[in-house]
């Protein structure tokens, strides 16, 4: 989620590992688009479509995905095609803080807003839906869109890679405009109940903790790790296949058969003497 789970097909693949899955993706047969989704991304298209038909996210926001998988697509034909034939790389296996890492940003960006909106749904609370909606529509329009182009090799790293970047650098807005919400436009009267308390700050605070995780992931791991790697491995895979293109060309039947044809030997110059008349 949010590049980092597609980090992990930056590093570099086992090469064992990586011939046992091109072997086991040549084995499956094939499937519909359909058939390949998972339950999750079943799930994520179902949110978005009901977010999107809520009438809860901004007309900007709903646009964006449109915008921006055009732009992939764009950039994707233009200016960083694919060099790879074969499918995507292993995920790489990441340590015990990666993994922390991931959950974290998974509760504190996916699940926990998620809870958020069905209360405030239950509670009857549309500011507080209206206010982590657009974030939610955006953050599922993005797990979606990584695991989909993750599978093609349609797509190079660099591509693969502005994904989260685009879709992060959005959020942080949207994410402004959910603290101003909760922590400006929005305030509690002084006979509430505890329960009311409670639920105004867990909106507050969990905006910030939304804030604080995504600036630190844009900042700090998509920006300077994230997206050299992804050019690095590029431009990489563009350097070998030029050179094993040159070495093919040099021993191609055609030039070796040119190669081995004799030269041609210089000819000596006869110089044709005449005596000079007397």
């Amino acid at each position: 989620m949010s590049g980092v789970t597609l980090a992990a097909a930056l590093d570099e693949p086992n090469p064992s590992s990586l011939r046992k899955q091109q072997k086991h993706l040549k084995n499956q047969p094939a499937v519909g688009i359909m058939g390949s989704l998972r339950v999750i991304e079943l799930q994520l298209v179902a949110f978005i479509m009901v977010f999107s038909a809520s009438g809860l996210v901004p007309l900007l926001d709903l646009s964006f995905p449109a915008l921006s998988s055009a732009y992939l697509l764009i950039i994707s034909r233009l200016a960083f095609p694919s060099h790879s034939r074969c499918g995507p790389p292993e995920l790489f296996q990441g340590g015990r803080l990666f993994r922390v890492y991931v959950v974290f940003g998974t509760t504190v960006g996916l699940f926990l807003p998620l809870a958020y909106v069905l209360g405030g749904f239950a509670r009857g609370d549309e500011h507080a839906v209206r206010s982590a909606t657009p974030h939610l529509f955006l953050l599922s329009f993005q797990i979606l869109t990584e695991n989909i182009i993750s599978r093609w090799s349609l797509f190079s790293a660099p591509v693969r890679a502005f994904v989260p970047l685009l879709y992060t650098v959005r959020r942080v807005f949207v994410i402004l405009d959910w603290m101003q919400d909760v922590w400006v436009n929005k305030s509690l009267p002084a006979t509430a109940d505890f329960k009311d308390v409670v639920w105004h700050w867990f909106g507050r605070g969990l905006a910030v903790a939304n804030l604080l995780y995504f600036c630190v992931n844009l900042f700090g791991f998509l920006i300077p790790c994230y997206l050299p790697r992804a050019f690095e491995r590029y431009f990489r895979e563009r350097d070998e296949i030029v050179a094993k293109t040159g070495e093919d060309y040099r021993r191609s039947p055609a030039t070796t058969l040119n190669n081995k044809q004799p030269q041609p030997q210089p000819q000596p110059h006869h110089h044709l003497h005449t005596d000079k008349a007397d």
